[in-house]
């Protein structure tokens, strides 16, 4: 529930004409309160009512962030001077507001909105001032109200500032005559809110604007499940459910949206497909650039076969045939696919092909996804390597949605681009990179398809290769010295759908855990804190993952991390520990990062300061502050982060993680959990994307029919996308 506080604005801290953040102190039963959040336009005098909660900010220490505020004018003529004198209104300074005051006292406010030709009778003012000071007025006044009016509508304050910037004074008119655009720009709020306002105000369930809202809200929901379309047929029956009118009513609204260009219809395969415009015109851009870049043509100065031997003599290597070819293509193709499991030989290729471009004075970028895929792009080829968004360098102007500062208008200077998991990436994030760079620079794109695709919308990697659009080369024969790797050798076999041989005791990497879901959360904690730290001399705080399908039941992240924590980091008087949305944080307890923040300070020892945390980085929580409401967290790439309590909810306790979470990381164990998965959970490319995020030595612990089960499921997970059709269509 919200706290409330009322009083009287005694001093404007900082206000942001732009953003409407301010800070203001705020008078409360006699006692000064710092009070933080878009108050637009707030000035000395006035009284609020503002509705929020404390927070400990790791500079300015306790404070009050407003998510609402109501307002109310200053009536009493002291308070009125206060508020005049201290600029409230541009062009009244304080001897000014006096003689005001002194004229018209209590109604020395509403003479100046409404009657401002009296104020021509008081020294200082013409008649066009006083027009001016009025217009002034009843700007700030139709700001307040606006907001005030949004406020009723159940639209807290930071929404409200967003849609004033936009639609002005007549928001609240704008969102009665239709609340559902509430779903779209700029707040894409759930569809379920905006339903319930207007039932609240008196819409029905056949109102044309619910029924085009409801259909849009159904491709948003499968974008965040990967899909970039959805097809007409499979989209009308959702829809028509979802809103519950007849098929024929929604598909009337739907083609009618189409019409509109509200959504996008497209013809694939013979088969209509509904596409929301962004993502249709992704996926559109993706297909034109990489045909283009396929039709340049590129020339080395030199035999492209009597470099590649050179560089073999000079470095005592002596390369595969596929790897040969991977190094030729990439010296003269636009764009090139690079994919293999692990241990077929692609980092090695890689590093020759960037030391070659190097050679050949190509001015080179290395980009992963996401920030542990980029640490470990930087370790396995001893060159700097970013994010994707650093890269491009995140443009925070605005509140739209992500924009970048490399653009086509301002390309970055690199003549070549590798990209290094490249099945993480999303459709917008490559739109996005392919606008960043210029129309001529080489694309090496390296990945392994058969693990999990991308998060976000679509299946990028794999459209590519079945595309035909690129050079494509495929690793698949494992070398020698990786061959006795039970790891490699396992995942391999995953792939070609072979059932594991688990009972096998030739391995000293890859072992079966037989085990049951009562008994499984502690062998799996028994594992971690004595069995292989014992054997092996491994950290468990840092060589050790636990991995998960799932984050529910006894062997879902969340019940793991309970389990370990209290054999690894046990309560004790010495270490505080808070709860924060309902996860308990302990110092000394493993933690994740859960979205790129490029705003959050970072201190590194022997470098200094910097910005940037991201997703997927894993920590120690080293100390908690409970009187400031902070927690430090040192990150294992030496980052030392103070998050507040509240920026602490980006973080997720990290003993054991999910799968999908540990995409483009690395660790020496791995452990995964395997009882009681659910049925859709059950894949061939979740668990060899478990297997494969081991390095050393990995567990599957659970129950051997599940193990089974994922093999033999090679469905993977349906993406309904347009890329691979788009792309083709150019090709012909």
């Amino acid at each position: 529930m919200p706290i409330k506080l009322t009083g009287m604005v005694e001093h404007v801290v900082y206000s942001n004409n732009e953003t409407f953040f301010s800070v203001i102190e705020l008078e409360v039963e006699s006692e000064l309160v710092t009070v933080v959040g878009e108050l637009a336009g707030v000035a000395v005098g006035e009284e609020l009512a503002v509705y929020g909660e404390y927070v400990t900010h790791p500079t300015f220490g306790v404070q009050f962030k407003a998510e609402g505020v109501e307002r109310t004018l200053p009536s009493e003529a002291t308070a009125i001077l206060k508020y005049l004198s201290n600029g409230a209104i541009s062009g009244i300074g304080p001897s000014m507001a006096r003689r005001m005051v002194t004229a018209f006292k209590e109604q020395t406010l509403e003479v100046i909105a409404n009657q401002p030709e009296k104020l021509e009778g008081i020294k200082g003012f013409s008649k066009k001032k006083a027009q001016d000071v009025s217009e002034r007025f009843r700007q700030i006044y139709g700001l307040r109200e606006a907001l005030s009016e949004l406020s009723l509508l159940s639209i807290d304050a930071h929404d409200s500032i967003k849609l004033y910037r936009i639609f002005g004074p007549q928001s609240a008119e704008i969102i009665r005559d239709n609340p559902f655009m509430l779903c779209g720009y700029p707040l894409y709020k759930d569809f379920t809110f905006s339903d319930a306002l207007a039932a609240k105000l008196g819409y029905n369930d056949r109102n044309i604007n619910r029924l085009r809202a409801g259909i849009v809200f159904i491709l948003r929901h499968n974008m965040l499940n990967g899909h970039t379309c959805v097809p007409a047929e499979r989209l009308l029956d959702k829809a028509a459910e979802f809103l519950r009118v007849s098929r024929d009513e929604t598909e009337i609204v739907l083609w009618d949206a189409v019409g509109d260009k509200l959504i996008n219809g497209d013809i694939i395969d013979e088969r209509e497909y509904i596409f929301l415009p962004p993502l249709l015109r992704s996926e559109i851009y993706i297909a034109e650039r990489l045909t283009l870049l396929n039709s340049l043509e590129f020339f080395v100065p030199d035999d492209v076969r009597a470099i590649i031997e050179n560089f073999q003599q000079r470095n005592s290597i002596v390369y595969e045939e596929l790897q040969q070819l991977a190094i030729e293509r990439s010296l003269t193709s636009g764009a090139l696919v690079i994919t293999g499991g692990p241990g077929t030989g692609k980092t090695t290729t890689l590093n020759a092909i960037i030391a070659l471009c190097e050679q050949q004075g190509d001015r080179v970028s290395i980009v992963a996804p996401t920030g542990r895929a980029a640490k470990r792009a930087s370790e396995l080829t001893g060159r700097d390597a970013k994010t994707i968004h650093r890269l491009l360098e995140v443009d925070f102007r605005g509140d739209e949605d992500i924009r970048f500062i490399h653009n086509e208008e301002n390309t970055l200077r690199c003549d070549v681009v590798v990209i290094d998991e490249m099945s993480m990436v999303d459709v917008s994030l490559f739109e996005s990179l392919l606008r960043g760079i210029r129309p001529q620079c080489r694309l090496i794109m390296v990945g392994d398809s058969n693990q999990l695709p991308a998060v976000g919308a679509g299946n990028l990697l794999r459209d590519i290769i079945d595309s035909g659009c690129c050079q494509v080369v495929e690793f698949e024969k494992i070398f020698r010295q990786a061959a006795v790797s039970g790891i490699v050798v396992s995942a391999h076999s995953i792939v070609a759908g072979e059932r594991l041989d688990l009972k096998a005791k030739d391995r000293d990497d890859f072992f079966f855990l037989p085990c049951s879901e009562a008994e499984g959360p502690g062998v799996i904690a028994d594992l971690v804190s004595r069995r292989l730290p014992k054997r092996y001399g491994m950290d468990p705080f840092v060589d050790i993952q636990v991995l998960s399908p799932q984050r529910m039941g006894s062997m879902g992240t969340e019940s793991l991390n309970v389990e370990i924590r209290e054999r690894l980091n046990p309560a004790a008087e010495k270490k505080n520990e808070v709860h924060i949305m309902g996860l308990l944080y302990r110092e000394g307890d493993r933690v994740m990062q859960t979205r790129n923040n490029y705003d959050i300070e970072y201190q590194r020892e022997g470098e200094g300061s910097g910005i940037g945390v991201f997703n997927g980085d894993i920590g120690t929580v080293r100390n908690i502050i409970r009187n400031n409401a902070q927690m430090t967290v040192e990150f294992d790439d030496g980052k030392k982060v103070v998050y507040s309590f509240e920026l602490a909810r980006e973080l997720l306790p990290a003993f054991a993680v999910t799968v999908h979470k540990s995409q483009g990381s690395e660790f020496s164990a791995v452990i995964v959990a395997l009882s009681k998965t659910p049925r859709r959970l059950r894949y061939r490319n979740l668990l060899y994307t478990a297997v494969t995020r081991a390095k050393d030595i990995l567990i599957l612990a659970g129950d051997e029919k599940i193990i089974g089960d994922m093999i033999a499921n090679d469905k993977k997970s349906l993406r309904y996308t347009g890329l691979k059709a788009f792309i083709k269509r150019r090709m012909t």
